[in-house]
């Protein structure tokens, strides 16, 4: 016996699992060539109709389609459920927006720093080149262009910045990086294009082009503003908030001020993003970026991403 299965039903077991590693290695083989990744995750098909298609399926609670869907996704992806909260899901997109399981994540609780609102991959980071952010090598765009707002962006010059990436396998929840309140959100709607390196490279000023959200925070302690970012990106390409009852997607056309005021504690659950996302920290002048936060670096959320400045 292996496990609760029979010795011919851990052979085929093992030969579904060589498979799989053997498309996988196919597929990633082909997407390391950037030329082929841009145009097959951007071009075909057109990326608003794959958009909406792949929402829509990805909802769906047949069991058959959701089953198929998940294992589908887990084939192509570095997808790890160990840390879900659980493992039986209605749809791919309740497997996607999972929750973890308690103490999956440590928030580091010293005041002194900012902590990372969730998982992703460090991108580029570091001063705010007096208004502008740099998006990859050769490419940069500004303040003002990406928060929408000149006079907003005025906090910022001389900040610091750091771009944090979500691959489609990670956690895509993403949480309050300090002890704040949100005193507005703005939402434009925008293109889905990919966020991945390929596209960084190839798309001037892709941030300021796709959907997002600008969340101006204030934090408790320090009085500081620390702008958050999420930005969307091709398949669902929506961004959630627990705090507003308004659904921000693809469909919705235009910009969007929403007032609000929302208090959340250091490390408490934000929103989601309902796919492969972005998510921009933006910090005013005296901020300090962690020592481990560096471009490619894997960054968890709650792990300490910059230092606060002195008032």
């Amino acid at each position: 016996m292996i496990g609760a299965h029979g010795p011919q039903d851990g052979d085929k077991l093992r030969e579904e699992s060589y498979k799989s590693m053997k498309v996988r290695a196919l597929v990633d083989k082909l997407l390391q060539q950037e030329r082929v990744n841009f145009f097959l995750t951007n071009r075909v098909p057109p990326r608003r109709l794959l958009t909406r298609i792949v929402g829509r399926v990805s909802k769906s609670e047949r069991p058959w389609l959701a089953k198929s869907s998940i294992a589908l996704w887990r084939l192509f992806s570095d997808i790890d459920l160990s840390e879900a909260r659980t493992t039986r899901f209605k749809s791919m997109h309740d497997c996607f927006i999972r929750q973890l399981k308690d103490g999956a994540r440590r928030v580091d609780t010293d005041p002194a720093f900012l902590t990372s609102p969730c998982d992703g991959i460090v991108g580029a980071c570091g001063r705010v080149a007096d208004a502008t952010l740099l998006q990859a090598k050769g490419s940069s765009y500004t303040l003002a262009e990406l928060l929408g707002d000149p006079a907003m962006a005025e906090r910022y010059r001389h900040g610091t910045y750091v771009t944090l990436r979500l691959k489609a396998s990670m956690y895509h929840r993403f949480h309050a990086p300090h002890d704040c309140h949100v005193e507005q959100v703005n939402y434009y709607s925008g293109d889905v294009w990919n966020v991945n390196p390929p596209a960084l490279k190839r798309v001037e000023k892709l941030f300021c082009k796709n959907e997002r959200a600008v969340l101006h925070t204030r934090l408790n302690a320090s009085n500081h503003c620390v702008a958050l970012v999420p930005v969307g990106a091709i398949l669902v390409a929506s961004i959630r908030f627990h705090f507003l009852d308004v659904p921000s997607h693809v469909r919705k056309r235009g910009q969007y001020r929403i007032p609000c005021e929302a208090a959340f504690g250091k490390g408490q659950e934000m929103g989601w993003f309902e796919h492969g996302s972005t998510m921009l920290v933006i910090a005013p002048p005296g901020f300090e970026l962690a020592d481990r936060v560096t471009e490619g670096a894997l960054i968890r959320m709650g792990s300490a991403l910059m230092k606060v400045g002195r008032r």
